[in-house]
């Protein structure tokens, strides 16, 4: 995938493929990491790489449900480990589930084929307005851009505490790119 979004025909392809930009670029900074790396938490917080790519697949996929209209409660210890992988979990596994929410995501959004489906609020955590009954199904997938965005500027930083590693040597690294005079794919040390 380029490092930049391709022309769009229209919003709802639109919001589906910047959604689909920020889950390839928090995908990129576990490229070439080892197991330990990917569980280091390499700053002042507990975030890891592997953690916060696991928290978006998770964010997304209930989001999702929520659209579809499948209530969940909120389950805070579910919430807080979905920031760390689990004794045995790999970032394939976590990386496996992360595609199938991807394609549940564009799939439900192609089936409703309506922006302005309305998303009813969750009044029951403090951070939602209560003033507000409902989203829309382009406030979610905005959401879920702007999430998986944060995120990734989080494992970005992770990830160069880490090893070094940053997002463009890290893109032309995965994608075969050829070395230039001013970017250089990211090297295993």
């Amino acid at each position: 995938m380029p490092g930049q979004v391709g022309p769009i025909a229209d919003e709802q392809e639109g919001l589906l493929a910047y959604l689909a930009q920020m889950r390839y670029v928090i995908r990129l900074t576990a490229y070439g990491l080892t197991d330990e790396q990917l569980r280091s938490a390499a700053s002042a917080s507990p975030l890891t790489v592997g953690g916060l790519i696991k928290h978006c697949a998770s964010t997304e996929e209930s989001w999702m449900a929520t659209v579809r209209g499948e209530r969940r409660p909120v389950d805070y210890g579910a919430y807080e480990a979905d920031f760390a992988l689990a004794e045995g979990e790999t970032i394939d596994d976590v990386l496996a589930r992360y595609d199938a929410v991807a394609a549940a995501t564009e799939k439900t959004v192609k089936d409703l084929a309506n922006l302005d489906h309305e998303v009813p609020v969750d009044k029951s955590v403090p951070w939602n307005p209560k003033d507000v009954d409902n989203w829309t199904l382009r406030w979610v997938l905005l959401h879920l851009i702007q999430e998986t965005a944060r995120h990734a500027g989080h494992a970005d930083i992770i990830r160069e505490s880490v090893d070094g590693g940053t997002a463009y040597p890290l893109m032309a690294a995965a994608e075969g790119w050829p070395e230039t005079a001013w970017l250089k794919p990211w090297r295993k040390a």
